[in-house]
């Protein structure tokens, strides 16, 4: 069987998921080519041998430009700090090699269609981290809606809520940095926005609220000086679909007491449905003209008839979780590698999910309604 070389940026939360996800895959679906563990790079030594011994990798090292330049690696997956994929992608891309790069694709639409762009020139596949889109649910969801299950879709209205940053005391890292992190609208409302254009479709307006609620924060860990915080803690927007709908999303990192409530619902003129990732394995769906008294949602539970469940379980309501959802993104991306299928979402998505965030940016900054698709032509893609 035909094997394809892995090459992993990163040894945190995201490079641990994508090293499981890939071994998972590799166990679990009938892939086209066998992902082979070839080098994993940190800046920092022991993790980068702690993980390349976890996982059996063959090398390990502490400069990016080693694995991009190695001979045997053919995907390299980006899990760095925002700022960072630009420049790792494109040497990637540069070297003919696929890349699997963790969202958002990069701070700027600029830079997101230049790495877009690279790719698509070099016929190289690539794919961006969006894993909750690979939630069986969320795919059937997609199904329903296209099917036109609940009518003609009128609204959608989705949050990505968690606290990790509620505490006011925890010090400044990279994700307060406007330009390596971005803020909240970027690090969670980049998963709402691709959420909302993969049910919906595209965004053809925005209107943006942004707004910074911890105003300082200590320079670094016990540290009793303090530097300002110039991103958003919590960002809003309206939406204005290209079909006609309209809707909203909001996105916050200090929502006391929330974990993972990324959670959308659809209203349609036949129905609606609704899904919460604190709860991943139960879409709702409400469908009108039952008996009186009797109408409401009706909770579906994941099982083996929705896409891809059935390689972790053959019986229905037994649960996936988020690794789960990791590996089968490594499935898809594997078989884009191979050239079986395109990926989706790829650079080319990814980067249009950034002209939504870059949008409500510039609305929330100077006011009004602004179109993504104008931001993505100026940037050199397509509008």
């Amino acid at each position: 069987m035909r094997e394809i070389g892995i090459g992993i940026i990163g040894t945190g939360f995201m490079g641990t998921a994508h090293a499981l996800a890939l071994a998972t895959a590799a166990r679990l679906f009938d892939l086209p080519a066998r992902p082979r563990f070839e080098m994993v790079v940190d800046p920092d030594p022991a993790r980068a041998e702690t993980l390349a011994r976890r996982f059996g990798f063959a090398r390990h090292h502490t400069d990016w430009r080693a694995l991009v330049e190695d001979p045997a690696v053919d995907l390299v997956s980006v899990t760095t700090p925002n700022h960072l994929h630009a420049p790792m992608s494109l040497a990637a891309i540069a070297a003919g090699k696929a890349v699997w790069c963790e969202k958002p694709l990069a701070p700027t639409t600029r830079e997101a269609v230049a790495m877009a762009r690279a790719a698509e020139e070099a016929r190289v596949a690539t794919a961006v981290g969006f894993n909750y889109l690979k939630n069986p649910l969320v795919r059937f969801a997609r199904e329903l809606l296209a099917a036109g299950e609940i009518g003609e879709i009128w609204s959608f209205r989705g949050i990505h809520a968690e606290d990790y940053m509620a505490d006011p005391e925890l010090p400044w890292s990279w994700r307060l940095d406007p330009v390596a992190g971005g803020g909240v609208v970027a690090d969670l409302g980049s998963h709402i926005v691709a959420l909302a254009r993969f049910l919906v479709g595209e965004i053809a307006e925005v209107n943006g609220d942004l707004s910074t609620v911890v105003g300082e924060r200590p320079k670094a860990p016990g540290a009793a000086e303090r530097v300002p915080v110039e991103v958003d803690d919590v960002a809003r927007a309206l939406l204005r679909f290209s079909s006609g709908a309209g809707g909203s999303i909001e996105a916050s990192w200090v929502a006391a007491g929330r974990k993972m409530h990324l959670a959308f619902e659809v209203t349609g003129s036949r129905g609606a449905l609704r899904l919460d990732m604190e709860r991943l394995n139960e879409l709702h769906l409400f469908v009108r003209g039952g008996p009186a008294g009797r109408e409401g949602f009706v909770e579906i539970p994941a099982g083996p008839d929705h896409p891809d469940y059935a390689a972790f379980c053959p019986a229905p309501g037994h649960q996936i979780g988020f690794n789960d959802m990791k590996a089968i993104e490594a499935r898809y991306v594997v078989e884009a590698v191979a050239g079986g299928r395109p990926f989706t979402p790829d650079f080319g998505e990814a980067a249009a999910v950034q002209a939504v965030i870059d949008a409500i940016r510039l609305s929330a900054r100077e006011g009004g309604w602004r179109r993504p698709a104008e931001l993505l032509y100026e940037a050199g893609g397509s509008p």
